[in-house]
């Protein structure tokens, strides 16, 4: 497990025909402020402020292609060479971190090849660090290069 300093959040809040919606400033629009999302939201602070990891260099729910299944990942960092470095899989708190929420973050990295595969639920967080195509858990995130 890793532990996570959260910083201080700096989101942007409104309601909307009822509905509680976030500012996603990576995405530049509002969202439905779901479980999951507050988790990706906090995960996306700490990253860019905690690791300074570059903004411009991380993509927020994209669509991949499985086979003939589409899917949308999380958020992934990519390198300085705009190839994919780091893949992260976000659940809401009350879903557990279990073999299930890895081998749906080592699917996508078949279709996004990265050096580190993240999952989170906002609570704990897991990593791996693949190194010559094996995956060695590691105990803290990986410095911003």
């Amino acid at each position: 497990m890793i532990k996570v300093n959260y910083p201080e959040p700096v989101f942007r809040f409104k309601e909307e025909n009822g509905k509680e919606m976030i500012f996603d400033f990576i995405r530049k629009q509002w969202l439905l402020l779901n479980e999951e999302e507050w988790v990706r939201q906090n995960f996306i602070q700490f990253l860019v402020q905690e690791l300074k990891y570059p903004l411009g260099l991380i993509a927020v729910e994209k669509e991949i292609q499985l086979g003939e299944l589409k899917k949308r990942f999380d958020i992934l960092v990519y390198d300085r060479d705009h190839k994919p470095w780091m893949l992260v899989e976000c659940k809401a708190g009350e879903i557990a971190l279990d073999e299930k929420v890895l081998h749906q973050v080592l699917r996508y990295n078949i279709s996004m090849p990265a050096n580190f595969l993240v999952i989170t639920n906002g609570q704990f967080t897991c990593a791996w660090e693949k190194i010559n195509d094996e995956l060695k858990e590691i105990s803290q995130m990986p410095v911003w290069k």
